[in-house]
């Protein structure tokens, strides 16, 4: 009731092929397909899949100035001069200054790490920061997820005496900072095979450059994964290839023995004891890490990340986590506001993007508002608020949607802006809202598809539930981990009734807890649908519809797997 559902159903010639190829893997022809639509064809490409080996991670010095990178680091190392970890109030930035920082702390003492407040330094290079690292006597910055438009700033360090290594994933503008080595894969000049690291995966191949260039075993790095994982998951960048790699082995290394820092944010938010997925960091560990930047200041999610003492960690975790829950109110405020705005700008309703603007909203959970706007309305949409005569903000993109170009497109009305194709930020003169408000819209308007701005859910098989085994929900387990570019697998079954016990479950009664019968088959199994008892009168009414659904493992019943629902369809339509 409320996805476009689209379907390709394989053709001859693919169920041929998924055929031959689940022979020769020993497996089922549905997780053949599901193979072969990821563009895996060959037996040798799909053990890869399957079986992500750190030995085939590329070699970091493809990555252009990672060789000056290291040597200014080595150099930094034998000069004794002091080193500066400068990371965003992110996720990614938190992780990203906790794997460097922990790392190179290993092997040398002069060394300090540093987050910006959100509120009082805003976004990438402060003159805060820089005067931090002038009278701390530090000579070289290591900057990890920003700085790739911070030329001012970094040109202002030089003539302090101060390097730069910076660590970005940002699209660069034309003009590079004067950085002694900027290591970015999306630099248009770089050659480097995978374009769609986040900022602590970058850090993570300047460590991996200098352990290789230093002797250092490679083992050294491995205990350090679990925050590439929580990053790639985190910053929402595509699940494959080298990140594929680094997140296998990041979920393996958070499952099996964390930081102690992530082990304390898992015990807090009651994960532990229970194989955590990429969506357990999406939904529970990420936004905790996030909360401390967006409540009060970043620093205090690097401090816990890289403490040493557990119990030590568990207070700082516990101390998190109430941000996260301060977040929590004020997001759902924020959001509830934004609707309001967007239902009396009568202006705005057959509009193909949203810009909203407060001057009362709290600058640290505007992501997050656009974010539940997108989701909503599915449209590009810009939230922003009031910072003295400027206005600062955040924005987020439907699927297929470049957002961060919209944003270029009016750049002469921007102060600063930075991000990607899904998600960017920016900052205008207040003034400038109306005309930038006009100016994004049009980009959008003549761009957007209009399939762009509906809510689609991609099927990947017709199944009946005497398919839905262990054994398939054992194969699915093996295309994890799971997320942009490697979606968790969407499936369909038609014609299925109530089998007489499904109910309304949830707080406010929005879930529908099910018990269905498959028309075909005959087999029964359970499932749930979140917040979607508005079908609960249909369900009942024993008429036949089609269900999308992903299948999961019961959490309170383990070996026990159930449906979630992603949508229902009544026959009838």
């Amino acid at each position: 009731m409320l996805f476009k559902w689209n379907y390709n159903a394989p053709t001859t010639e693919e169920q041929q092929a998924a055929k031959e190829l689940g022979e020769k893997l020993s497996i089922g022809p549905v997780l053949a397909l599901l193979l072969l639509r990821r563009g895996i064809t060959t037996e040798s490409a799909a053990k890869r899949f399957f079986r992500p080996q750190l030995a085939d991670l590329i070699n970091p010095f493809l990555m252009k100035d990672m060789d000056v990178a290291v040597d200014r680091l080595n150099d930094a190392m034998g000069r004794k001069e002091k080193i500066l970890v400068y990371g965003d109030y992110d996720v990614d930035g938190c992780t990203a200054v906790a794997l460097v920082y922990k790392f190179l702390q290993q092997f040398y003492s002069n060394i300090d790490y540093y987050i910006p407040d959100r509120y009082d330094e805003g976004y990438g290079v402060s003159d805060k920061g820089l005067e931090y690292a002038r009278e701390t006597g530090v000579k070289l910055i290591i900057i990890l997820d920003c700085g790739i438009k911070a030329n001012e700033q970094i040109a202002r360090a030089k003539e302090m005496g101060i390097d730069f290594i910076i660590c970005d994933h940002h699209v660069p503008d034309e003009e590079l900072p004067p950085a002694v080595a900027i290591l970015n894969p999306k630099r248009p000049d770089d050659a480097y095979p995978f374009k769609h690291l986040c900022g602590c995966g970058v850090g993570f191949k300047l460590m991996q450059a200098f352990a290789k260039n230093n002797g250092i075993p490679f083992s050294r790095l491995i205990p350090l994964l679990d925050f590439c994982a929580v990053s790639i998951a985190a910053d929402i960048v595509p699940v494959t290839d080298e990140n594929r790699i680094l997140a296998f082995h990041g979920l393996k290394q958070l499952n099996q023995n964390p930081n102690i820092g992530l082990k304390a944010i898992i015990d807090v938010c009651g994960l532990n004891g229970r194989e955590l997925s990429m969506s357990d960091i999406v939904f529970k560990i990420g936004p905790r890490i996030n909360a401390s930047g967006r409540m009060e200041n970043g620093r205090k999610s690097v401090d816990l990340l890289v403490e040493r003492d557990y119990q030590a960690a568990v207070r700082m975790a516990r101390h998190i986590d109430e941000y996260n829950e301060q977040r929590k109110d004020i997001d759902r405020q924020m959001t509830e506001e934004a609707n309001q705005i967007v239902a009396r700008l009568e202006s705005q309703k057959h509009q193909s993007s949203v810009v909203l603007y407060d001057e009362n909203w709290k600058k640290g959970v505007i992501g997050i508002v656009a974010s539940r706007l997108t989701e909503i309305y599915f449209r590009p949409t810009v939230v922003l608020t009031r910072d003295g005569d400027f206005a600062t903000g955040s924005a987020r993109s439907v699927t297929g949607f470049d957002v961060y170009a919209a944003i270029k497109s009016c750049r002469d009305l921007l102060i600063n802006f930075g991000g990607h194709t899904y998600a960017a930020g920016l900052t205008m003169r207040w003034s400038d809202i109306p005309e930038f408000r006009r100016r994004f819209q049009q980009y959008v308007e003549e761009h957007i598809q209009p399939e762009q701005t509906e809510p689609t859910l991609n099927i990947d098989a017709v199944i009946d539930f005497r398919d839905v085994a262990k054994r398939l929900h054992n194969g699915l387990k093996r295309f994890a981990p799971f997320g942009p570019c490697n979606p968790k697998p969407v499936f369909c079954t038609e014609a299925v009734y109530d089998y007489g016990t499904s109910k309304v479950v949830g707080r406010d009664q929005e879930h529908i807890k099910l018990e269905l019968v498959d028309s075909k088959s005959g087999n029964v199994i359970s499932g749930i649908a979140f917040g979607q008892s508005a079908s609960a009168r249909y369900i009942k009414s024993k008429r036949a519809f089609d269900i999308a659904y992903t299948i999961e493992e019961n959490v309170f019943k383990r070996n026990l797997i159930q449906l979630q629902i992603e949508d229902i369809r009544p026959r009838e339509e």
